[in-house]
């Protein structure tokens, strides 16, 4: 896991020291760079697998220069075919990675079990080749200035290149109103882009050229008909379950695991203590000693039947200001408000116990159906638990409404379920947490793997029938009935929790201040004429007085305050 940066275009050596110097909590390892007249490749490393130095990037043959950021889990197998061919020189995934372009070109993507991102310079050909995973698990963010091509891991990178900071109002506007975080190629700032999850890139004589490499549609498709019993969907999960969690144990440093009360904890709390080198593996949770809201009680009972050291994080909220301010500058664009404060502690906690390693359980909602909007044919809302409208578009003015774009989204399935997961998987739900979460494991210099993302599981999981995921109301079925011969009832057929933390308590009573502050902010801004700033205090007000059953629009706010610094 690290950081990579790059400049196509311009031989000024000194952007890239800035581009680097500014993500290096991505990678406090080792910082280097490659350059060679009019490209510059650079590279903040933290160690994962190979220690050495000798895997150190960039990673340089005689024809190819690679920079990488992520892990290509099944690398060993990978590697067992081409040392057929090849005679490897460290024992890393970095190295099978390159060796594995030369001999496939951009097919290599598809032997790739991983999340990725990266660039490979080719010397001969003068061309830029670069690549991001099927889910979008890590970053790739770039720009084109002048005919330079500037890329890297964060944003903040571009900035720092000189690329200049501004908003881009219709995705902020789109946030507003819709709680949209942006269509796969956007960010929040003015002409800087993402390559899109499932994209690949290449750039040659100032041509770029964009395309997609993996076809999910296509590939769940060879699931529909197979027809297959609940019990052989069960087995065939379990084992790839299992398989999935054994590739995501290779490491060269020590592996723990973030838990709350739910389901998917619970079946990846199962199923890691099945591994062999699992033994007294660390688990992590946050709490707020809220007992409205914390899942302690749940997490200390799945616990109590596997017997792991649990390391227990409290936030409070006079931490919030601070590490408010400290999570915007690292996430670069809005973020969940809270409880993705409460979830940064966990990896701050992992890097100070030596845990550099840290599996989650996100993806089997979308996968096997498990939010609560999934039930519905009319409901479109893709926030957790709430039933009046989260946003206020009534404090915007006509001068941001007028950017508004309602967002719209493919629909390839003929089923209206499997086109709201598939929603969920690819432009909402997915994109916007593996965004927050690699930036907070990032922001301590650590590493997180979602083990139920790999992508066998997801299409296995995502073409079974309806009846397999929601039967008689109950939701993630089949993953409940496979997780039960683990763990007891109580916590295998508990309901779904949104996670929580008591944020609308205290942005309401004890962050009174730091928000009204926030507020002020915005109305001594440059950007104020986006408000109707009468309408908004207006609403912070109502808020205050108890039109609190959402607190999303106030942490908009506050979010778009925080990314004014």
């Amino acid at each position: 896991m690290c950081g990579i940066a790059g400049i196509v275009g311009h031989e000024n050596v000194g952007r890239i020291d800035e581009m680097l110097k500014v993500q290096k909590h991505r990678g406090p390892d080792n910082t280097s760079i490659w350059n060679d007249n009019f490209i510059q490749l650079g590279h903040n490393r933290l160690s994962i697998i190979d220690l050495s130095v000798d895997a150190n990037q960039p990673f340089e043959d005689d024809n190819f220069v690679l920079v990488f950021n992520g892990e290509i889990y099944n690398y060993l197998e990978i590697k067992s075919e081409l040392q057929k061919e090849y005679s490897f020189k460290t024992n890393s995934d970095t190295e099978v990675l390159l060796i594995a372009y030369q001999k496939w070109g951009k097919e290599c993507l598809k032997q790739f079990n991983g999340m990725f991102s990266f660039a490979i310079w080719d010397k001969n050909e003068s061309i830029l080749f670069a690549a991001r995973d099927r889910f979008g698990v890590k970053p790739f963010y770039y720009t084109i200035e002048n005919g330079v091509l500037y890329f890297a891991s964060e944003i903040k990178a571009l900035f720092a290149a000189g690329i200049k900071k501004e908003p881009n109002k219709k995705v902020w506007a789109n946030y507003f109103v819709y709680g949209s975080y942006g269509l796969p190629n956007e960010t929040f700032w003015e002409n800087i882009d993402q390559l899109p999850a499932s994209n690949f890139l290449t750039y040659q004589r100032k041509k770029l050229q964009i395309e997609k490499w993996y076809f999910f549609e296509e590939e769940v498709k060879k699931y529909f008909n197979q027809k297959l019993t609940y019990l052989e969907v069960k087995e065939i999960y379990t084992e790839l379950l299992k398989d999935s969690i054994k590739l995501r144990f290779r490491a060269d440093v020590p592996i723990g695991f973030n838990i709350s009360g739910g389901l998917d904890s619970s079946a990846l709390l199962a199923f890691v203590n099945q591994q062999e080198n699992s033994k007294n593996i660390k688990a992590f949770t946050f709490y707020t000693n809220d007992k409205l809201y914390d899942e302690l009680p749940w997490v200390e009972e799945m616990i109590s039947l596997t017997n792991n050291p649990l390391q227990k994080v409290l936030l409070e909220a006079e931490e919030v200001p601070d590490l408010s301010i400290k999570t915007s500058f690292h996430q670069d664009e809005p973020y969940g408000g809270v409880p993705t404060l409460a979830y940064s502690k966990i990896f701050e906690k992992a890097r100070k116990e030596g845990v550099l390693v840290l599996l989650d359980g996100q993806g089997m909602d979308e996968q096997w159906a498990g939010y609560d909007y999934y039930l519905t044919s009319n409901n479109q809302n893709t926030i957790q638990g709430v039933l009046k409208s989260p946003f206020r578009k009534n404090v915007l003015t006509k001068e941001l409404l007028n950017y508004v774009v309602k967002p719209e989204y493919v629909k390839p399935f003929k089923d209206e379920l499997l086109n709201k997961q598939y929603r969920d998987l690819f432009y909402t739900k997915i994109p916007r947490t593996l965004r927050f979460n690699d930036r907070l494991s990032m922001t301590y210099s650590t590493e997180l793997r979602e083990p139920f993302l790999d992508y066998r599981l997801v299409e296995f999981a995502f073409a079974q029938p309806i009846e397999y995921k929601i039967n008689e109301g109950v939701q993630k079925k089949m993953l409940r009935d496979i997780v039960s011969k683990y763990l007891s009832d109580s916590i295998t057929y508990a309901p779904k929790r949104p996670l929580q933390t008591p944020q609308r308590e205290w942005l309401g009573k004890d962050l009174e201040k730091f928000v009204t502050d926030r507020i002020e902010n915005i109305e001594n801004s440059k950007f104020s004429y986006w408000f109707d700033i009468e309408k908004l205090k207006k609403e912070w007000q109502n808020y205050l007085n108890g039109d609190n059953q959402s607190s999303f629009h106030i942490w908009q706010w506050l979010s778009f305050s925080l990314n004014l610094n």
